[in-house]
């Protein structure tokens, strides 16, 4: 990359984030293991990582304030370029939480891979990792749980409790979340 496009892709980033935003993410990812560039907006409370020994990699994010993410001794939680995690999402991550590049992620969003206790005291606790694909767009206040995997292009309508894995390129709403519409596959490659 030449020097002329590299100041053109600083002057963009600039154009859309404050260098507020900028410091503040550069703060953040000191808790990460890997990171691109971390933008984080929205003012306080900051996001917040309890990392208690897994890996955390990110690439080039957008965070917004009261975002919490935990990674358990064992957890391994990725979160692909250009994905946005809107305010008060919690992700838990005990075993593997996967998330694609360009998702967005509407507020007060949970999203877990773990009962994080057993059902009475003779059961194991039981993780169970979550894929979320490329350009997934998950509605606000929706709950993903362990073992689901959510497929390319697949939109989970607002309030939403995923039990079961989503097939890409559908619609799914409700709890537990249910078939809504499939959709257009040529119409998205359009847009």
């Amino acid at each position: 990359m030449n020097y002329q496009s590299y100041l053109h892709k600083i002057k963009l980033r600039l154009r859309r984030h404050s260098v507020r935003e900028h410091i503040a993410g550069l703060w953040l990812s000191k808790k990460f293991d890997s990171s691109g560039i971390i933008v984080v907006s929205g003012g306080s409370p900051m996001p917040e990582v309890i990392h208690k020994g897994g890996t955390l990699i990110a690439g080039n994010c957008q965070f917004y304030s009261g975002v919490r993410l935990e990674i358990g001794p064992a957890g391994n939680l990725t979160i692909g370029n250009g994905t946005y995690l809107n305010r008060n999402t919690l992700i838990v991550c005990e075993d593997h939480v996967e998330i694609g590049e360009n998702c967005k992620i509407a507020w007060d969003v949970i999203i877990m891979d773990s009962d994080l206790h057993p059902i009475n005291e003779q059961s194991p606790i039981v993780n169970k990792p979550v894929h979320i694909e490329d350009q997934v767009w998950i509605g606000c206040r929706s709950i993903i749980l362990k073992g689901v995997t959510i497929g390319h292009g697949a939109v989970i309508a607002a309030g939403s409790v995923v039990t079961k894995s989503i097939p890409p390129r559908t619609v799914y709403g409700g709890s537990p979340a249910k078939l809504i519409a499939e959709l257009d596959h040529t119409a998205m490659l359009r847009a």
